[in-house]
């Protein structure tokens, strides 16, 4: 069988896609769901960067494993074709992209937009992991899980 992709999007694919794809990818194999996978990328990715230290160091805080080969990587039309489902952080990166096919808000899954907390501290950082983490549930049992059916 042919894996199904999730594709995030956010600005910079430092904090906010990358954090969601890690998040999902980790709830998926908890759930021994197969055939999945998930990735993310930036619609003005820095590409010499790496993950940001907060978005990794919540991530560890919850136990999810962090990909320390993680690269940030810019949007690409490849990467939408082959993308079951295109999720980006805000209605305004939605936007930029409506023409391309299955592209929603990530509001679809967590009532709002996700806050981009480069930058700020912390616990920001914290908030933001614990909204991703909302709307990964909600992906896998609203999306994922009807997909199967």
């Amino acid at each position: 069988m042919k894996r199904k992709k999730i594709l995030f999007v956010c600005t910079g694919n430092t904090c906010r896609s990358p954090m969601a794809e890690m998040i999902l990818r980790s709830q998926i194999k908890k759930r021994k769901i197969k055939w999945w996978d998930v990735s993310s990328c930036g619609v003005h990715a820095q590409t010499g960067d790496g993950l940001n230290a907060n978005a990794a160091a919540v991530l560890a805080e919850a136990g999810i494993p962090v990909r320390a080969s993680f690269v940030p990587r810019q949007l690409t039309q490849k990467l939408i074709e082959n993308s079951v489902l295109v999720i980006t952080m805000t209605e305004a990166h939605r936007q930029m992209l409506e023409d391309c096919g299955n592209v929603v808000c990530i509001n679809k899954y967590c009532n709002g937009e996700v806050p981009d907390p480069y930058g700020a501290g912390i616990e920001i950082y914290r908030r933001t992991r614990d909204i991703l983490s909302r709307a990964c549930k909600n992906i896998i049992e609203n999306y994922i899980l009807k997909y199967e059916e």
